[in-house]
């Protein structure tokens, strides 16, 4: 009597494990994920005013409201740096970095209807989601470069951009977008049992910036506050920020060794995304 596997070209087994986690298909779905970030950035400017421009104005608009409030009212150092320049660089990171988490935090909640009529691997949304805010990024970061050559062409500028740091840039990008893409997928399969922790996103973002060298220099707490210096640049976000002023504005405060913690945490946040997200797929739609 013959095997009966012999009889079927295909078996469908269900995945129930933490780690089935199904990296081929995001290889085999890499098409679909390009269409959505097509799909996500003509959604996200359809019947707007300005469109795309919104992309420039944002970053603009908010420096120069740092600049009035924290640098000119507020009197906070910006380490000799261009105060403009100095929260322009800050702001744009945190811009991506808070618009990767926010955005992927409500992939299940904002794409019930989709999944429950369709089979591809989840993440591929939240995937083409940071992918989508990275375009933004580099609008923003092209116009960020022509203030940096503007400040550094002024006699005796103190902008000196440093070209080895500036080749760490794409790994500083893929950073951050992996660890808004950690802290994301993590809200979002915790959304699907208890949604008020979607309320919480934008709050906590928005917290979590004040603890972040955007609106003033790490400096400032190296002076006022040494014995939390430390613990401060545990923060993954600081010495990502700090590394890229160091980079583009010549800043001189940055520390290797905290880059290489903060890569650590996020590499641990990810694969603890990674593997809530994938775990809570196999069930969600019994919850949402």
């Amino acid at each position: 009597m013959q095997n009966n596997k012999s009889y079927w070209d295909t078996i469908i087994r269900p995945r129930r494990g933490w780690f089935d986690i199904d990296f081929k298909g995001l290889i085999h779905y890499r098409d679909l994920i390009w269409l959505l970030v097509k799909r996500y950035f003509t959604l996200m400017y359809r019947q707007t005013i300005l469109g795309p421009l919104w992309i420039v104005l944002q970053p603009l608009l908010t420096t120069v409201i740092f600049t009035v409030v924290f640098g000119n009212i507020a009197g906070l150092p910006t380490d000799g740096m261009p105060k403009f320049l100095f929260y322009m660089a800050g702001n744009i990171l945190w811009q991506y970095f808070s618009s990767c988490l926010t955005n992927t935090s409500n992939t299940f909640i904002n794409n019930r209807n989709l999944f429950g009529k369709v089979y591809f691997p989840r993440l591929c949304m939240p995937i083409s989601t940071v992918c989508s805010q990275l375009i933004n990024f580099f609008v923003q970061f092209a116009l960020f470069l022509i203030f940096v050559v503007y400040y550094a062409v002024q006699p005796n500028s103190a902008v000196q951009p440093n070209a080895r740091l500036i080749l760490l840039t794409p790994l500083l990008l893929i950073q951050l977008g992996l660890l808004g893409l950690g802290f994301g997928v993590i809200v979002s399969a915790l959304t699907t049992r208890y949604r008020d922790l979607a309320m919480l996103v934008a709050f906590g973002t928005h917290l979590w910036m004040y603890f972040s060298p955007v609106t003033y220099s790490s400096s400032m707490i190296a002076d006022k506050y040494p014995s939390l210096l430390g613990l401060y640049m545990l923060n993954p976000i600081t010495p990502v920020i700090e590394l890229f002023r160091a980079a583009y504005l010549g800043a001189a405060d940055y520390s290797l060794k905290y880059n290489a913690i903060s890569l650590g945490v996020t590499l641990a946040v990810l694969m603890l995304g990674v593997v809530l997200f994938s775990h809570t797929e196999k069930t969600f739609m019994d919850t949402v």
